[in-house]
């Protein structure tokens, strides 16, 4: 079930380079715009397609919600799968006002546009690396990894996920229609935040390893990066 992840990632870059395509001026913009979205797309769909689809490793969350809907998941899937159309749609209002920016010249903006996409794709390349590379050490079997930025955030990969999505902002600022732009960071926060991300990987995590997901739970924060705490005394 993993494959819905990936063509919705791939998916997101065939959109924004139909889209530049059906363009009739293009601004140097579009294409950096497009050039951001095809790195964030072909990176996480072929981490997905490594680590998930050809490794037959299923993700916990379609782990849990198969053993949860039993002889009803895959018709259940199904519309899950049909939703990817519906969320290609509306992640493409940023990346669409971000191309169609009034303003042909560079600005300031676009420069923090690229800055936070680089931060955000290169922080999310290294939590992966920091995770798969803490999980091919046999012995950490069963241990929750706290190196780099899994020290800092109990979902460094959602969090920088969730940072993408704020460059399309910046990008589209010298549009009239930029506030629209926030609908991705905001969806992408309550997905990532409450619907399809932490809750899954909290449940299957305090599954699999128990206490110490716990006391990792009291010392580091669940999202948003920031130094650990002591954990509560009993």
């Amino acid at each position: 079930m993993a494959l819905v992840d990936v063509v919705w990632t791939a998916g997101m870059g065939f959109a924004a380079a139909a889209y530049l395509a059906s363009l009739e001026e293009i601004p140097l913009r579009s294409y950096i715009v497009l050039t951001v979205l095809l790195i964030w797309s072909t990176r996480l769909s072929f981490y997905l397609l490594k680590h998930r689809v050809f490794a037959g490793t299923e993700d916990p969350r379609y782990a849990y919600l198969t053993a949860h809907w039993g002889k009803h998941a895959m018709r259940n899937y199904y519309p899950l799968f049909l939703a990817q159309v519906l969320l290609t749609a509306v992640f493409m209002v940023p990346i669409s006002i971000a191309m169609q920016a009034s303003s042909s010249s560079w600005s300031i903006t676009d420069w923090l546009g690229l800055a936070i996409a680089a931060s955000a794709l290169l922080g999310e390349f290294m939590a992966d690396r920091q995770l798969a590379t803490f999980r091919a050490v046999p012995k950490n079997r069963g241990r929750v990894c706290q190196d780099g930025l899994w020290r800092y955030s109990r979902h460094p990969n959602y969090f920088f996920e969730w940072l993408h999505w704020w460059a399309y902002v910046a990008f589209a600022f010298n549009s009239s229609m930029w506030p629209f732009a926030l609908i991705g960071p905001l969806c992408m926060y309550i997905f990532l935040r409450y619907i399809t991300g932490v809750p899954y990987a909290e449940r299957s995590s305090l599954r699999s390893r128990g206490d110490a997901y716990q006391h990792y739970q009291q010392t580091t924060n669940t999202f948003f990066p920031w130094k650990p705490h002591h954990a509560p005394q009993h």
